[in-house]
């Protein structure tokens, strides 16, 4: 047996957010961070590690797509792509 599917998220420094990194089977939550710690940082990629049983990740129906994403388009100020940023400013 291979056990449950989990995805790993990694935080490869202090002040980013996570992101997935991958996935990996596992039989419970403490081998799925020991796996994923063994697997996806060898070399010192993270600083933090999240593992999710990929059964509690929920998401939309590709098919449905316009019906979900299509009334934001007409809020601008949702989308902050006319503000210059700052040179000085990392990780935005």
């Amino acid at each position: 047996m291979q056990g449950e599917l989990f995805e790993v998220f990694l935080r490869s420094r202090n002040g980013l957010h996570h992101k997935h990194a991958g996935s990996l089977h596992a039989a419970d939550a403490e081998t799925a961070l020991q796996n994923a710690r063994d697997v996806y940082t060898r070399r010192g990629e993270g600083v933090s590690i999240w593992v999710v049983p990929s059964k509690f990740i929920t998401a939309n129906d590709p098919n449905n797509n316009d019906s979900l994403f299509e009334p934001a388009d007409d809020k601008v100020y949702r989308h902050p792509t006319f503000y210059d940023i700052p040179k000085e400013v990392k990780n935005m």
